[in-house]
């Protein structure tokens, strides 16, 4: 059966409660690196934190959304080392542990690429498998799109080739604002509220994220982990979708598009035409899935969740494997039902 003609979803199917728990003994504990990188201002320290052992037959790179942080993924990063993998989670240029730049210019797409390219050089491996969350999807699609890129197997999270300008607003507005929190209580109330599009989260994974959100600032407070220069990329009104078919398009890895069901970023229609359209959807290596109960971006912290990043990277061929009790969505191009 031709893969380009999958799109597995469950718009009506009950979310499971997350309640994902590992082996300490098996996933490891995280460790903490830094690489210097050449930015268009200089030398900067890139942060990362790194699951698994150093010298796995895979090492999964995973990259954050334009606000968030390289903790976010911990609980998939624990399972994919407990699975054997090694996990590397960088903090973007201006994100957590990460140097701040020196100018809110100098946050560009050239810079996160450049950065992303030395921290791999650093890792020392021939080949690497990407799950990026929105921004971190963009510069996986980018890096993808590079002749010899090193990116074996490419997971986009809520991320596509065409981009709703009516949602991208809201995040630039969210962005340009100075949040500050007087309590860790209330940093946490509003991080619940903010990302509840990550779908149905334990206490304890809203307390995680809440606290790598945020640092101590100047006054007492709490304030985001993150260089208030980078919403100054978001200035200029964004008036018409993003469209970025033309990257897409030179895309030849395996790569599996996941998408929130109630998201407003990535259309079930742009999912349907990534399927179709560009190299690796030609050789039929594209797959797509919609997560129950999220919308931009599924948090990747469920069982579920993990599951399926597992089975997509540890495949010896490509492949989707969901829950049997996700309904399928097809395209109009499917005559039978896949499994």
């Amino acid at each position: 059966m031709n893969t380009q003609t999958r799109y597995q979803g469950f718009q009506n199917a009950g979310v499971r409660q997350a309640s994902t728990t590992f082996d300490s003994t098996s996933a490891g504990k995280p460790r903490f690196g830094r690489v210097k990188v050449l930015g268009p201002g200089g030398f900067f320290n890139l942060a990362y934190t790194e699951w698994g052992p150093p010298r796995a037959e895979r090492t999964v790179l995973c990259a954050h959304g334009v606000s968030r942080l390289g903790r976010d993924f911990d609980h998939l990063a624990m399972g994919l080392a407990a699975a054997g993998a090694r996990v590397v989670a960088p903090d973007l240029p201006g994100r957590g542990r990460s140097d701040w730049l020196g100018s809110w210019a100098h946050y560009s797409d050239a810079t996160y690429t450049a950065a992303m390219a030395a921290l791999i050089a650093r890792l020392d491996v021939e080949s690497i498998d990407w799950v990026g969350t929105s921004a971190g999807g963009h510069i996986g699609m980018m890096v993808a799109a590079e002749a010899g890129t090193p990116i074996r197997r490419l997971i986009l999270n809520d991320f596509g080739a065409r981009l709703a300008a009516s949602a991208l607003r809201p995040i630039a507005g969210y962005l340009g604002r100075d949040w500050r929190f007087e309590s860790f209580e209330e940093l946490e109330a509003h991080v619940r509220d903010a990302h509840a599009p990550f779908g149905t989260l334990t206490d304890d994974q809203w307390r995680h994220i809440a606290k790598h959100s945020a640092v101590r600032d100047d006054r007492g407070g709490l304030r985001f982990h993150y260089d208030p220069a980078i919403g100054r990329r978001f200035m200029v009104p964004i008036l018409v979708d993003i469209v970025l078919w033309r990257l897409w398009e030179r895309v030849e890895c395996p790569v599996l598009v996941i998408r929130g069901q109630h998201s407003t970023v990535l259309s079930v229609a742009t999912v349907a035409e990534m399927l179709k359209r560009g190299t690796a959807a030609r050789e039929g290596q594209v797959f797509a899935v919609e997560v129950p109960g999220c919308g931009h971006a599924p948090a990747l912290m469920d069982d579920d969740q993990i599951a399926m990043v597992r089975e997509f990277i540890f495949a010896d061929e490509p492949r989707l494997e969901v829950p049997a009790s996700w309904p399928t969505i097809r395209s109009t191009a499917q005559t039978k039902p896949l499994r």
